[in-house]
């Protein structure tokens, strides 16, 4: 029989247990994201990991085909043309992309504006616009499609179309999207950190390690043929692609992705 020890960092349970703007609409946020504190390589990558810009902790959101959302659109162009997007690829102001704060990437939007009705498709790649009023920083393709270049800004509505595989840069068809996951969460996912053969291993790296970076630990207590063992687990993820993205990026990149019962 497994025991589960949820051991905080009180001292009492353990011992018990033992962008600057750029005119009209864009934001010169992507510089920020490749400064010394938010070096590219921890943005090269489609993320579920949380994130913090200018103090604001941004988590990505888990959402399902269908969810709709409103705000304020504004657009990007010509002074990120070629530069890296907070995933890794390249910002092509030509297609049709798009950055927001905490939608997973390559989730595909439909983007409405409210002024004219036209409407447009975009995947997104980028993070942004870190601005509190707005919720979809568009390329400058897709501004166009529905008239908003000249305005800067637009009021729309966001509808999620579907999940686009994270190695594919174009919009699937209609029918394809269809056949795609309807939401991109599969379960809730852990890594294992540590195992230990005494319990006084096991909460002593547990406390070090509990709430970093937002993530919980608790202490697991597997009975085995060779005794007890005692496994530190870090908890919180929404979904396999942020336990995987928090590996990748972390000192825990020998951890273990598991499954949460």
């Amino acid at each position: 029989m497994n025991k589960l020890y949820i051991v905080g960092l009180s001292g009492l349970i353990l011992f018990m247990s033992g962008c600057s703007t750029r005119g009209k609409g864009a934001y010169r946020h992507r510089t920020y994201l490749q400064s010394k504190h938010h070096s590219a390589k921890n943005y090269s990558h489609p993320t579920m990991r949380p994130y913090t810009i200018r103090g604001i902790t941004y988590y990505p959101t888990v959402v399902s085909v269908g969810d709709k959302f409103s705000g304020n659109a504004s657009w990007y162009g010509p002074d990120f043309h070629g530069k890296l997007t907070s995933n890794g690829e390249t910002y092509n102001m030509y297609a049709m992309t798009a950055a927001h704060k905490t939608l997973p990437m390559n989730t595909i939007v439909k983007v409405t504006n409210k002024r004219n009705g036209l409407t447009t498709v975009v995947r997104i790649n980028d993070r942004g616009p870190f601005v509190s009023t707005r919720i979809i920083d568009l390329s400058n393709a897709a501004a166009k499609k529905i008239n908003m270049i000249g305005h800067g800004t637009a009021p729309v509505t966001i509808e999620v179309l579907g999940f686009e595989a994270k190695d594919k840069r174009s919009i699937s068809t209609k029918k394809q999207m269809q056949r795609a996951p309807r939401t991109n969460i599969v379960g809730n996912f852990a890594l294992q950190i540590a195992s230990f053969s005494h319990i006084e291993g096991a909460i002593s790296t547990q406390e070090e390690y509990d709430g970093r970076d937002g993530y919980r630990t608790i202490i697991k207590d597997v009975e085995s043929s060779n005794g007890h063992i005692y496994k530190v687990i870090l908890t919180g993820f929404k979904s396999e692609q942020e336990a995987r993205d928090y590996k990748l990026n972390s000192q825990f990149n020998r951890a273990f992705i598991i499954r949460e019962d």
